[in-house]
């Protein structure tokens, strides 16, 4: 028989081949390397029989498919190990995920770290045993009595249908259901690693039971674990949490779960943020407009969020009236464009908002800055002529790239995503739309991926992935182009016809949640913000008493030009004094002493660059005003580079 390969080329194989027989045809290294593969598109075992005109694909640890494959079979490694360990554990579900794997348990009694221990080592017992992994298939009777100790598995196994054929597991004495594919034995796991704990409701449903997670990740080398570990460490250090916490700049409490509460030093970061944004803006044409936090729910119907956003919004009556704390900043936008009459001549209108919105989150789910139910949303509504859209599609992605360049984002992966299952407006209108996002993407000359059936309700969306110091991703900004909403709300414009037209809409932000933004900048920057956005820019440090007076008199000059300055006027040495500012990490430390004071200069100590020397009190100045004003509009460019993710 013959089948082909990914390159297109026929293999002729005997009767009986498998996955495997392809794999040790092509040659030795692929054999050995080989851990699963694809029939036709479909993931299988490598001991899948192979039929007439099969396309087949061998899957190895490098490619992403192959990863998955290995960590998933990892997972029913690590919950082999959990009921060795812990005797009647009840198993949930196991699988992979972005950088690792998790399974869920329930447990008689929390999980310590010794055991957490014991996981890892059982998990190595099992590896180098070298156990198979053999798939079997049984019918629903047969599964409901072989899992009937483990009573998340048998909601799994009574939720499908009564004729579908199930497919199990089994290495040593471990078995699970599962659809597979998995690496042909135990021993091809070459480095895992147990991580940690958290809580999980089972199916995600708070109204479940709570099970503990046990996250955990493999790779194909000890190598790569290593590179990751380190990673990890370097997140951990980083923590937006523990520097907010450590730099005085947020801090959340049981009052207001998911409410950040942002102290004196965080505003500073914040306001200068903002500036910056409204400098950008304002270059570039827009405008600010402000709408209130509660609006009725006859407007949230209209707009279409009762029906499509309902479960993440907060309600409230006034007068015995419905009203909605607003998630989203558009409606309200919608109220002003519709307060006057409009003409083709306005046209582009890009109107932005810095809008605080609130969303209803699970409490599992909050997460420091990066996950909050109240945020300032960076919202703008441009409203344009329909042969206008494509420009104004490319002007947004110029001012997104440029302010991202800003933030040293010099890597953004961009997305199109279309239509959703839930959303209104017709195919047409999709169509269109789609069609109106990918041509603008195509004149940019930039890579993107599609990322089907992820738009938002009312229309497709560019989106922005901006890629950190440490290589993790993040979506932030986000290009929605939107033909519904002018429909639902009637908007208007009068043409150069004379006549009556229907703008079309396109809701963007660049920073999305401020909130989150800040967050990620701080983990970005490991709390070392750059001088135009650090809380405190420069501390004056006398060598001793006697040089208190100077060193507040050069605070006062450097503040009279609008520096945030502070003077350490502790009694603490100035070794102590250098040591616990570099851990604040402000930007500049001045150091004044008997020298200093005798030739009216200041040594100049950078928290990066260390050590620069004396500098008289005028070139001082000079310096540290340009090295802390904020970026002027258009400073930066917007040629960074782009590709798909």
């Amino acid at each position: 028989m013959k089948v082909t390969l990914p390159d297109k080329s026929q293999m002729d194989l005997p009767e009986g081949a498998t996955l495997r027989t392809v794999a040790e045809s092509i040659g030795p290294r692929l054999a050995k390397a080989a851990i699963a593969g694809k029939i036709n598109g479909r993931p299988v075992d490598l001991n899948a029989l192979l039929h007439e005109g099969d396309e087949v694909t061998i899957l190895t640890p490098d490619s992403d498919e192959g990863l998955e494959v290995m960590r998933h079979s990892a997972a029913h490694v690590l919950a082999e190990a959990a009921t060795h360990v812990r005797p009647g554990t009840k198993v949930a579900i196991g699988p992979a995920i972005k950088d690792g794997f998790y399974y869920d348990f329930e447990f008689d009694d929390p999980l310590s770290e010794e055991e957490l221990a014991e996981f890892e080592r059982e998990m190595q017992r099992s590896i180098q045993a070298k156990k198979p992994f053999e798939r079997s298939e049984v019918d629903k009777a047969e599964a409901l009595e072989m899992f009937a100790g483990q009573p998340y598995k048998l909601e799994l196994i009574r939720d499908l249908p009564e004729t579908e054929t199930i497919s199990i597991y089994r290495h040593g004495d471990f078995v699970d259901l599962c659809r597979g594919p998995h690496v042909p034995d135990t021993g091809r796991l070459k480095a895992v690693k147990v991580l940690s704990t958290a809580g999980a409701y089972w199916r995600g449903s708070a109204d479940n039971t709570m099970l503990t997670r046990v996250y955990a990740t493999a790779f194909p080398s000890k190598k790569e674990l290593d590179e990751y570990l380190e990673r990890l460490e370097m997140a951990r250090q980083r923590d937006h949490r523990k520097l907010g916490r450590e730099l005085d700049l947020f801090s959340f409490h049981e009052e207001g779960p998911g409410f950040p509460f942002f102290h004196p030093k965080g505003m500073v970061v914040i306001n200068n943020l903002l500036e910056y944004w409204r400098r950008e803006h304002r270059a570039a044409g827009y405008e600010e407009i402000k709408t209130p936090i509660i609006l009725n729910q006859q407007l949230w119907e209209h707009s279409g969020h009762w029906e499509n956003y309902r479960e993440n919004m907060y309600f409230t009556q006034i007068d015995d009236e419905d009203y909605a704390v607003k998630p989203m900043n558009c409606p309200g936008g919608l109220l002003v464009y519709k307060s006057r009459q409009h003409s083709y001549r306005e046209f582009p209108a890009r109107i932005a908002e810095l809008g605080h919105v609130h969303r209803h989150e699970l409490s599992g789910v909050l997460h420091g800055l990066m996950r909050v139910r109240s945020f300032t949303q960076d919202d703008a509504h441009l409203y344009v002529l329909p042969e206008q859209v494509e420009d104004e599609v490319l002007g947004v992605i110029d001012l997104t790239l440029r302010i991202y360049r800003t933030f040293g984002f010099d890597r953004v992966h961009l997305e199109l995503s279309t239509k959703p299952e839930k959303h209104i407006g017709d195919d047409e209108m999709w169509e269109k739309a789609e069609a109106l996002l990918a041509s603008a993407l195509d004149r940019t000359g930039l890579e993107y991926r599609v990322n089907p059936g992820d738009g938002a309700f009312y229309g497709p969306k560019i989106d922005f992935h901006i890629e950190d110091v440490m290589g993790r991703t993040w979506q932030c900004a986000t290009c929605q182009l939107d033909f519904a909403m002018p429909e639902r709300f009637d908007l208007e414009y009068v043409g150069e016809d004379n006549q009556r037209h229907r703008p079309v809409m396109l809701h963007r932000t660049v920073l999305g949640s401020v909130e989150r933004f800040l967050g990620i900048l701080i983990e970005h920057y490991g709390g070392a913000f750059p001088s135009w956005l650090a809380p405190v820019q420069a501390v004056l440090i006398p060598v001793a008493d006697r040089h208190l007076d100077y060193a507040r008199e050069v605070a006062g000059d450097l503040r009279a030009h609008g520096l945030r300055v502070e003077v350490d006027d502790r009694t603490e040495s100035m070794g102590r004094k250098i040591r616990d500012n570099e851990i604040s990490k402000i930007p500049w430390m001045l150091i004044v002493g008997d020298r200093e004071v005798d030739s009216q200069e200041v040594s100049l100590r950078s928290h990066k660059e260390g050590d620069l020397g004396a500098l008289g009190r005028g070139e001082l100045i000079e310096r540290l005003v340009e090295e802390t004003a904020i970026p002027a509009a258009g400073s930066v460019g917007s040629g960074i580079a782009v590709m798909a993710e």
